[in-house]
């Protein structure tokens, strides 16, 4: 028989083991910070981390999101879109992964309401993309489709 101090030293030493084990799903990438400020990023798999020294700081989609954004136009009508994004480069997109949202409404919003918008929307959706991949693509984002609901 082992005596009882050990028994509670093999428990904790296989808590500490199981903590120590990540399972990542398929379609995510977690960035872990540790103490001294280094970022590593775990794709899809198990991965082994320190419990203690690594935390997750973000976790990201890889398969996409979408944001839904209202905006005046300059002509007086409401634009009502559905923006539809992804995470090309996690490593990029990390410092900007939390204010993501905001920032697509706002540079969507402003764009939206800017004089130099095409009147069809068709023309409309293809040059609202193309501006916010101009600007987000350096992000590691991606806008992949834009859906303009109702347009006055």
């Amino acid at each position: 028989m082992l005596p009882q101090n050990l028994w509670i030293l093999l428990a904790m030493m296989a808590l500490i083991a199981v903590a120590c084990v990540r399972r990542i799903p398929e379609g995510q990438v977690h960035s872990m910070r540790r103490l001294g400020g280094q970022v590593r990023f775990l794709g899809a798999g198990m991965h082994f981390v320190m419990p203690l020294i690594e935390r997750v700081s973000h976790r990201m989609s890889l398969s996409g999101s979408q944001l839904e954004i209202d905006a005046k136009l300059n002509s007086g009508g409401d634009c009502h879109a559905c923006v539809y994004y992804q995470v090309l480069d996690p490593e990029r997109a990390d410092t900007v992964i939390e204010s993501v949202d905001s920032l697509l409404r706002e540079r969507a919003v402003a764009l939206l309401g800017h004089g130099g918008v095409p009147g069809e929307p068709n023309d409309r959706r293809a040059w609202l993309k193309q501006s916010l991949n101009s600007e987000f693509r350096e992000r590691g984002l991606l806008v992949t489709r834009i859906d303009l609901r109702s347009a006055a």
